[in-house]
């Protein structure tokens, strides 16, 4: 279903950029024709992918200054309407204000498949150079911490979690990528309707 509505909006986009010469719209200079909802949704996907890494970034560091993990769970709030105004941006720069719900759905998906793709590849960078078991062992750390001094069953939650993270610790660069990976399409696919939804719109007929 995913790939029949992403080709029938990449379809009907091709014969509007037709139907476009008359209007303002950006230019591949490689190749003097307009460019497509797929680079259009790459770029802004690149845009959305460094807004991850640097998000990515403050994860680690938030260990050692607190206040930068409040950030950080500010700025993974902030997803969903920051993909929403790339819609949005795309909608009134590129197609005169006008979208319909296939394209904002396929723009949506693409530009959230190209971020995943360009985190992703961060990800693999600092769990196979970089980490070395720090976020899980920092982790781990803190939660034993906490379970002296709870009861009951937070003290079951806890031995969860340190259950969890004992496991999530045993797992390769790679497949802590594909982790990441998964979690992050299954989030994106969470919120990618209702956002097309909203960036959906039709001109007024008069």
């Amino acid at each position: 279903m995913f790939f029949y509505l992403c080709y029938r909006a990449l379809k009907w986009n091709g014969k509007k950029n037709v139907l476009l010469h008359n209007k303002p719209i950006m230019i591949d200079m490689t190749s003097n024709k307009p460019m497509t909802l797929q680079q259009h949704a790459m770029r802004f996907g690149t845009l959305m992918g460094l807004f991850w890494i640097l998000k990515f970034i403050l994860l680690p560091v938030g260990f050692t200054i607190p206040l930068l993990q409040l950030l950080f769970l500010l700025l993974t709030l902030f997803v969903p309407i920051l993909g929403y105004i790339y819609v949005r941006k795309y909608r009134e720069r590129e197609c005169g204000g006008e979208l319909n719900f296939l394209q904002a759905f396929a723009f949506t998906s693409l530009m959230y498949l190209f971020a995943i793709v360009l985190v992703a590849m961060a990800h693999y960078i600092y769990f196979r150079f970089i980490d070395n078991g720090f976020i899980v062992n920092t982790c781990l750390e803190q939660l034993e911490n906490i379970k002296y001094s709870v009861s009951g069953e937070m003290e079951t939650s806890v031995d969860q979690m340190i259950e969890a993270l004992n496991l999530a610790g045993a797992l390769s660069p790679k497949q802590i990528m594909f982790q990441l990976v998964a979690q992050n399409l299954f989030y994106c696919g969470l919120i990618t309707i209702p956002t097309a939804l909203l960036a959906t719109k039709r001109k007024k007929q008069f």
